[in-house]
């Protein structure tokens, strides 16, 4: 069943789908985050047909030429298996070829930016969860994923690189993409500035803000469906126009600017996935999860190994 050199252990996602059943979920607040690595649900598989084009004569039609594309790129180590074409198909409404392409640019990111993906497991980057600056919101927000990164007051600049905060943010969507769900309903992003200071701003570069957003833009197999900064200061401007020469139509049009004005946030993102103090009902602490939150990511280091061994081979 899987090809090329067995780079993933056979029943690899059948066996995310038993793992995640078995292991306790993390409790955050008055709610648990776990994965969910189900099978869609009638209601899901309704608004793939509806949104994605998701019926069973399409779908059959493009894992055969996903099937047939990837005889022409031998050196693509990837395993031949539906749940993992799954990814790269949803996000384009299941049309291969703009799949596969997908697919290459995102392994061929990994080779080009070795220091931002190599070993991208969370044992190697215990700090960045440990400190609060990324976390998963245990509430999805009309089906959507929710990640929240507090790059103000939280990040201690001398203690976690920039870099870091993105490897953090890929595990998290490394682990969000096995999920049916989100592959289907996306993923929604709050970036919390309060505190941001001219110290923080001082290790954004172009160079960075190039990397993040190609690999957002052009990389990223994901439904995102919307970024929103809150609680930015006035120096956040000298970040965005850092960001703003590499940002494309599409996603400009995605990015929300919502400040203190927590009505708009809501307007985006429903209450119940929200934090009460960013006016939500979401009962959950104000102080970083951390440890806990490390200790349930490291449950899924062998998930997060073999994934790490996909891809075209990486630069020694």
């Amino acid at each position: 069943m899987y090809g090329r050199k067995n780079i993933v252990s056979p029943g690899f996602y059948e066996r995310i789908v038993e793992k995640s059943k078995k292991i306790e979920p993390l409790k955050i607040g008055v709610a648990n985050f776990q994965m969910e690595a189900d099978p869609l649900t009638p209601e899901l598989a309704e608004k793939a047909r509806n949104e994605l084009r998701e019926t069973p004569e399409i779908v059959e039609q493009a894992l055969a030429e996903m099937r047939e594309l990837l005889k022409g790129e031998p050196d693509l180590n990837v395993p031949d298996d539906d749940h993992f074409f799954c990814k790269y198909l949803r996000p384009v409404k299941w049309h291969a070829k703009p799949a596969f392409e997908l697919m290459k640019r995102f392994y061929r990111y990994q080779v080009t930016h070795p220091r931002i993906c190599n070993e991208l497991i969370p044992k190697n980057d215990r700090a960045i969860f440990e400190s609060g600056v990324v976390t998963p919101l245990p509430v999805r927000a009309d089906g959507c994923r929710v990640i929240l990164i507090e790059s103000g007051k939280r990040w201690k600049p001398k203690e976690i690189a920039l870099e870091q905060i993105f490897r953090g943010v890929m595990m998290f969507l490394a682990a969000a993409l096995n999920e049916p769900k989100t592959q289907v309903c996306g993923v929604q992003v709050i970036l919390d500035m309060d505190g941001l200071s001219l110290n923080h701003v001082t290790y954004f570069t172009p160079s960075f803000a190039s990397a993040v957003l190609e690999w957002v833009q052009k990389c990223l197999p994901v439904r995102l469906k919307g970024v929103h900064i809150i609680n930015q200061p006035f120096i956040f401007n000298m970040v965005f126009a850092i960001f703003k020469p590499f940002l494309h139509e599409k996603l400009r049009k995605r990015v929300h600017f919502h400040g203190t004005n927590r009505p708009a946030l809501l307007s985006h993102i429903e209450a119940k996935a929200l934090p009460r103090r960013y006016g939500g009902d979401l009962d959950i602490p104000a102080d970083p999860i951390g440890e806990p939150l490390y200790k349930y990511l490291c449950l899924w280091e062998e998930e997060f190994t073999e994934e790490n061994r996909l891809g075209y081979p990486k630069k020694k």
